[in-house]
């Protein structure tokens, strides 16, 4: 695995850590307040950051293009954003709403972007 792959594949490691860290905390501490972050993490972080990293291993050549390297840092940097802008919300600081509201766009924005660059790919006939 090389590339917007490994780069896609790392970023869901850190992301995996980082949510089941949460939820022990959560379990430990019996405050469950922050299961919305724990899930966005989970599915949003882990889940689809695997799920990319796949699709650009079993096609190279799509992950050479400079729109896949957009793909990753739009999809890191909003999601990175998201999940921090989210526990930030659920800890009590309604003011972050504005910026949250940014980074799932953002978020939103690299899943058209990589329905963009993955449908053709998967529908190309040889």
């Amino acid at each position: 695995m090389q590339g917007v792959a490994r780069n896609f594949f790392t970023l869901a490691i850190i992301y995996a850590l980082c949510g089941m860290a949460l939820g022990i905390h959560m379990a430990i501490s019996d405050d469950h307040g922050q299961m919305p972050t724990h899930a966005h993490t989970m599915v949003a972080g882990w889940l689809m950051s695997a799920v990319f990293a796949f699709f650009y291993h079993l096609f190279p050549a799509v992950g050479q293009k400079a729109l896949a390297k957009v793909h990753f840092w739009l999809t890191a940097i909003s999601g990175i954003g998201l999940m921090i802008g989210l526990y930030i919300l659920l800890a009590g600081n309604p003011g972050i709403e504005p910026l949250l509201g940014i980074f799932s766009i953002g978020f939103y924005a690299g899943m058209l972007l990589f329905a963009f660059i993955a449908l053709p790919a998967v529908w190309k006939t040889a």
